[in-house]
């Protein structure tokens, strides 16, 4: 991430973490059954050559070219790492980073002192559409 896209922060007078700049978005991508075939950690040979989602390159390399923070999250192990960043590079994605180990099984529940978004892939890569919905948060 270049320091162009982040900003210093206070609060109380004391320097807080930097932000991303206003319009700036931080993706953070699955890999396996989100931008292309499900290949299970345990099945590795499978990675090189896992299909790809359709529009999935297109879509990510326009948010890229935006000016957008790209991070591919995967539960994919440590062990993995060079096939996963090959695959990822011979395909043609452009990417800032690559974070392996994410918890395997689903379910997630992120909680942070950043808004988040959460975005389910449903089979297709298409512009982003705001939708209304229910969040649950801290009681006061």
């Amino acid at each position: 991430m270049s320091k162009h896209t982040l900003s210093d922060s206070e609060k109380d007078g004391k320097k807080i973490s930097p932000v991303l700049k206003q319009g700036i978005k931080n993706f953070l991508i699955d890999i396996d059954g989100t931008i292309c075939e499900d290949i299970p950690n345990e099945e590795p040979e499978r990675m090189a050559t896992a299909a790809l989602y359709e529009g999935a390159v297109e879509k990510i390399n326009e948010w890229y070219d935006q000016g957008h923070i790209i991070t591919f999250f995967t539960s994919r192990t440590e062990a993995h790492r060079e096939v996963t960043e090959k695959y990822l590079r011979d395909n043609g994605f452009k990417f800032h980073g690559l974070l392996v180990g994410k918890p395997r099984g689903g379910n997630y529940h992120w909680i942070d002192n950043h808004p988040i978004q959460a975005t389910q892939y449903l089979g297709k890569f298409t512009d982003l559409e705001e939708k209304q919905g229910t969040i649950q948060v801290f009681k006061k």
